[in-house]
């Protein structure tokens, strides 16, 4: 059997092969983006619009305890990649079987406690007044089918690293579609009301988590591990631990994010600006989805070549990955301009949350063309395996500039320094990427391509 990766990482041009591995990888993030954009749409307008905040209060905790298989998929994915590059089968085997004790393991015991301490976590993280309980109640079923989705996460980004984009598109297409049809009939059949929607969620996981299962075990992956593999290597495990850490790492701090906005906003505005901030949340998954896939279908690109020695397809795939994401956001970046008040009125009929959105969604998405640069750069240093620049360069944007400024922002602009928050800590983070980007290339990177 040929190596899906001599084929095709290792050889196509790079633009074609860059197009080839990012469309699949757009496709499942808009349908899973339309998934949640679609499911808070149908929560705002079945059950109401404090329904929405109770969502946005509960994502930040059920999505930090799947993210640790995302960083635990993420970083034994940068492996596997450079494994396979350097013809070390054994070694990427030994790193997949790996992640599956890691993710388990880790999201079992957050698990248990965040369910043993939810009545103190939901309002910390905002859940206050009339949010409470509907929160409380997503939140307790969600929590329930986090290790199945946190699963489903580490295995798609290990299809991704096997060069078969398109089971990692089928594998996000299948619980979107899914948890729409579910929200459908628990929801608006049964009137189960914010339960409904919680099952629907936790029912997607499963689905999402069956088809990645028959996936490893069916022809289509190379991995075949046995129990040998499970066992826990310690280089592998810190292998996997610092790459992954950066994954982990930005997602604590959007956590963080989370409850401090959801805090600070209903300190300003009361449930309306939480409201109004979950709908922006819901944009920001939403509109970015071929940015960031792009972004992920580079990073088995420059992984592989890294690995190979190919570093000038390296750079040409930096370049390439940043061109084409760039043309993106400048086109998300019009249309978030021009619609703004018609994309609100697809979540909710509530006056007041319609008087405040539309505004507060230009200021956040305003600096949405220079993205690009922020996400290729951290993820570049992610998949050539430099753990410290990738996670200083992915805590740039929200956790030295972003979060700061909310703080400091709103004592001169009240509720509009924290939305004028999203763009200056953008520009600002971009500024620091590409210093960094551009002193790797010239340092790393043309030096190696020289010799």
């Amino acid at each position: 059997m040929k190596e899906t990766f001599s084929n095709d990482l290792g050889t196509e041009p790079i633009g074609k092969l860059l197009v080839k591995q990012a469309v699949p990888a757009s496709i499942g993030i808009l349908v899973m983006s339309l998934n949640i954009l679609v499911d808070t749409i149908f929560v705002g307008n079945w059950i109401g619009s404090t329904a929405i905040a109770a969502i946005n209060v509960v994502l930040p905790v059920s999505f930090f305890i799947a993210a640790l298989g995302m960083s635990i998929g993420i970083g034994g994915s940068s492996i596997i990649s450079r494994a396979l590059g350097g013809n070390n089968k054994e070694k990427a085997l030994k790193t997949f079987g790996n992640q599956v004790s890691l993710t388990l393991s880790f999201t079992l015991v957050f698990v248990f406690f965040g369910l043993l301490y939810k009545e103190a976590i939901i309002p910390a993280f905002g859940g206050k007044g009339n949010i409470f309980e509907l929160a409380k109640t997503y939140y307790t079923i969600v929590l329930y089918g986090v290790p199945i989705l946190a699963l489903s996460m580490m295995g798609n980004t290990v299809i991704r690293a096997e060069g078969k984009p398109k089971f990692a598109m089928y594998a996000m297409l299948i619980p979107s579609v899914g948890n729409l049809i579910l929200d459908y009939v628990f929801i608006n059949v049964l009137d189960l009301g914010m339960a409904g929607a919680a099952w629907a969620t936790t029912g997607s996981y499963t689905l999402c988590f069956l088809f990645i299962l028959w996936f490893f075990l069916s022809k289509n992956s190379e991995l075949k591990i046995n129990f040998n593999h499970f066992k826990l290597k310690k280089s592998i495990v810190s292998e996997i631990g610092a790459l992954g850490f950066v994954t982990l790492a930005r997602q604590a701090v959007v956590s963080v994010t989370y409850l401090l906005m959801n805090n600070l906003l209903f300190n300003l505005g009361g449930e309306t600006l939480v409201t109004v901030y979950a709908i922006i949340g819901r944009m920001l998954m939403f509109a970015f989805f071929p940015v960031y896939g792009i972004t992920q279908g580079f990073l088995p690109i420059a992984g592989f070549n890294y690995g190979a020695g190919n570093y000038d397809r390296v750079k040409e795939v930096i370049n390439t990955a940043i061109k084409y994401a760039t043309g993106l956001g400048f086109l998300i970046f019009l249309g978030l301009m021009i619609f703004p008040e018609q994309i609100t009125r697809l979540f909710t009929s509530d006056v007041d949350v319609i008087a405040q959105a539309p505004n507060a969604m230009r200021w956040v998405f305003v600096a949405t063309p220079i993205i690009a640069v922020q996400l290729i750069g951290a993820a570049y240093f992610q998949a050539i395996g430099k753990a410290i620049p990738a996670l200083l360069l992915t805590l740039t944007r929200q956790g030295f500039f972003f979060i700061p400024l909310i703080f400091i922002l709103p004592v001169f602009y009240q509720e509009m320094g924290i939305w004028l928050a999203f763009p200056v800590s953008d520009l600002l983070a971009t500024l620091v990427t590409v210093y960094f980007l551009r002193r790797e290339v010239k340092l790393n990177l043309r030096s190696n391509m020289k010799e």
